[in-house]
């Protein structure tokens, strides 16, 4: 179970070649390695993004406006390529120095207003048009306990369980272990949450659903890691039926395909600038 044949050097030094499946976007230092200009669409909403979890936050918001009628809420989504070093452009950059997608930049403001982080552009796009986020103090206050809860735990589950079980370049007993015991105590308390509310903070569906769905929902659903059966997502059961409801839902249907760029190709939408995307330019429509 031990592997004691590293030694601690007094100052760490980075080797490229020993990091694993993201060796070639990773590195220790911030900034932009080009230059290169965001495109900009139509609309007054700007998205930079890839449809990981974390972008699958914001485009799931973004449907869900407009599924209610919420027109101000149209929007261009632009695909990001994070393994081919995109957010690593200087036009990105200055949307988000730390170089990680979701970034949105909303040309509705003069000048336009930037807005990074998953979980700021959920809080920005519920307080500017008013919906998904509750306006009495109290629930209002319990939305944000579970959005920042998923913010604080999320790393955890991706960049500790996902790397460790789906992405390290060796299996390391130790870390897997960790990161699973981490993994079903946060599934865990979901599970009592949910066993006591339909939606996440309660009755009422929030950005705190759009905000935790895409990573464990997912998860329990089989869509990410392929560990569902690892991690028992069967005995959590308040969870798996949260997880589908909300998977049945049309605005989360369209939005976690949006900028989209594996798996089946009739569930990838790279780019998407008009409602009608989704029926003409999926990846399958595109190729054929």
């Amino acid at each position: 179970m031990s592997d004691n044949s590293y030694q601690l050097p007094k100052v760490w030094t980075w080797d490229q070649s020993g990091g694993g499946a993201f060796a070639n976007i990773n590195r220790p230092v911030s900034g932009a390695t080009h230059e290169k200009t965001l495109p900009v669409g139509k609309h007054p909403l700007q998205l930079y993004s890839l449809g990981t979890p974390n972008g699958q936050k914001v485009t799931i918001l973004l449907e869900e406006l407009l599924e209610r009628g919420v027109s101000e809420a149209e929007y261009d989504a632009w695909l990001i390529r994070i393994g081919e070093g995109d957010q690593f452009s200087s036009g990105f950059v200055e949307v988000n120095p730390n170089s990680k997608i979701p970034a949105l930049r909303d040309h509705s403001t003069t000048p336009p207003t930037r807005v990074f982080e998953s979980g700021s552009i959920l809080l920005y796009l519920a307080e500017k048009f008013g919906h998904f986020l509750p306006k009495d103090p109290a629930g209002r206050t319990e939305t944000l306990n579970w959005l920042f809860w998923l913010q604080g735990s999320a790393p955890f589950l991706g960049g500790g369980f996902g790397h460790f079980y789906s992405y390290a370049p060796v299996k390391i007993e130790y870390a897997i272990n960790r990161f699973t015991m981490e993994a079903k105590r946060q599934l865990d308390v979901l599970d009592k949450q949910l066993a006591q509310h339909k939606f996440i903070a309660g009755d009422e569906y929030t950005i705190a659903d759009m905000a935790i769905w895409p990573w464990y929902g997912n998860v329990v659903l089989g869509n990410v890691y392929d560990a569902a059966e690892f991690l028992d997502a069967n005995s959590y059961k308040n969870v798996l039926r949260w997880a589908k409801e909300i998977a049945e839902r049309p605005g989360v249907q369209r939005g976690r395909i949006v900028n989209r760029a594996n798996g089946p190709l009739n569930e990838q939408l790279h780019e998407r600038h008009d409602a009608s995307d989704f029926a003409n330019n999926t990846e399958d429509k595109r190729q054929s």
